[in-house]
C-alpha cells in the first residue's frame, strides 16, 4: 500500500516534506532568464531542488494555487513536477483541499488520481459533508493513493470552525471529524499499522497535540505550519510516534532559504539542502525514537 511506502520512506529519510509552493518571487532571475517559457522556468526551479534534496526528503507536496496562478503554462509545470517526482522514485502530495458534493467529487478524484494532475496522496477539506470524500474511496482500495484530509489546521480563522462544540459537549467539531476519519480508515491499514486515510493537523498548536496523537493511533499526519508560521521541532515532535507516524511540511522555509545568503542565487538548490537538513535535526533532536 502507498502508505505503507511512505512509512518507510520516513523510516530511512525522516519527517520533512518539502513544499514546492513555487511563486515567481522566489525563484532567481538566472533561471527566469533561462527559460522562456513559465512552465520550465517553474519546473527547473522545482527540478533542481528535488535532484538536489531526494535522498533526505521523504516526500514533495506541490500546493495547486501557486501552478493555477500562471494558467495552462502554469499547470503544465505542476504536471511536469509531478511526473518527475513519480520517475525519481519518490512521492508527491497534490495540495488541492478540494471539498464537494459526491458526483463533483468524482471528478476530482479522476482529475487528481489519474492523468495529467496525477498524485500518491491529495489533501481534501471535509466540512461540507463526508459524502465528499466517499468517491475517492475507490482508488484508495486499490492501495495505490492515499488522502490527506483537514482536521485541525494552523491558521488562526480554524477557531471559527473546527474549535466549536458539539450539541453544547466538550467534544469539539474537529474531534468529531477525526472519529469520523479514525472509522473510515480502518478499512484501509498498511502493514506499518497506519491508514490510507490520514489527517492534516497544524504545527503550531501543542496544547492539543499529544491528545490528537493518543486519540488517533493509526492515523499518519500531514503536519503544517513549521518555518514560517512558527512551528519548531519540539511543536511538531508530539504528533510522531517514535519518529514516525508523521510527516512535517516545509515550504518558503527550504525553497528561498538561499536568499539568506550572498550567492544564494547560483546556489539555490545546495541551499534549500542545507535547510532540509537543518529541519530534520530540530525535529530529531526533539522526537523520542523508541
Amino acid at each position: 500500500m502507498i502508505i505503507d511506502r511512505l512509512y518507510d520512506e520516513v523510516q530511512r529519510k525522516g519527517n520533512v516534506c518539502v513544499g514546492l509552493d513555487t511563486h515567481l518571487d522566489y525563484i532567481p532571475e538566472g533561471i527566469k532568464e533561462k527559460y522562456r517559457d513559465i512552465d520550465e522556468v517553474l519546473f527547473q526551479f522545482n527540478k533542481r531542488i528535488i535532484d538536489k534534496t531526494l535522498d533526505i526528503v521523504s516526500v514533495y507536496k506541490l500546493q495547486i494555487a501557486y501552478y493555477e496562478a500562471y494558467g495552462i503554462r502554469g499547470l503544465m509545470g505542476y504536471k511536469k513536477t509531478l511526473e518527475y517526482i513519480k520517475n525519481k522514485g519518490s512521492l508527491s502530495i497534490g495540495d488541492i483541499k478540494r471539498g464537494d458534493i459526491s458526483s463533483t467529487a468524482e471528478m476530482y478524484a479522476k482529475a487528481h488520481f489519474e492523468g495529467d494532475f496525477q498524485a500518491d496522496f491529495i489533501t481534501l477539506n471535509p466540512y461540507m459533508g463526508f459524502d465528499s470524500i466517499t468517491p475517492y474511496l475507490k482508488y484508495i482500495e486499490d492501495g495505490n493513493k492515499g488522502i490527506f484530509v483537514l482536521l485541525r489546521t494552523s491558521n488562526e480563522g480554524a477557531k471559527d470552525i473546527q474549535y466549536l462544540e458539539i450539541n453544547g459537549q466538550l467534544k469539539k467539531l474537529y474531534y468529531h471529524v477525526g472519529d469520523r476519519l479514525s472509522e473510515m480508515g480502518s478499512k484501509y491499514l498498511g502493514n506499518c499499522g497506519y491508514s490510507a486515510i490520514g489527517a492534516v493537523v497544524g504545527g503550531t498548536h501543542t496544547d492539543e497535540a499529544k491528545e490528537i496523537r493518543d486519540r488517533y493511533k493509526n492515523m499518519f499526519f500531514l503536519v503544517p505550519g513549521y518555518g514560517h508560521q512558527g512551528g519548531k521541532g519540539k511543536d511538531v515532535s508530539f504528533y510522531l510516534n517514535k519518529g514516525n507516524g508523521g510527516i512535517v511540511n516545509s515550504s518558503r522555509g527550504i525553497i528561498t532559504f538561499y536568499k539568506k545568503h550572498f550567492d544564494g542565487e547560483e546556489k539555490f538548490d545546495s541551499y534549500a539542502r542545507q535547510g532540509v537538513l537543518a529541519m530534520k535535526e530540530d525535529i530529531e533532536s526533539e522526537t523520542i525514537l523508541y
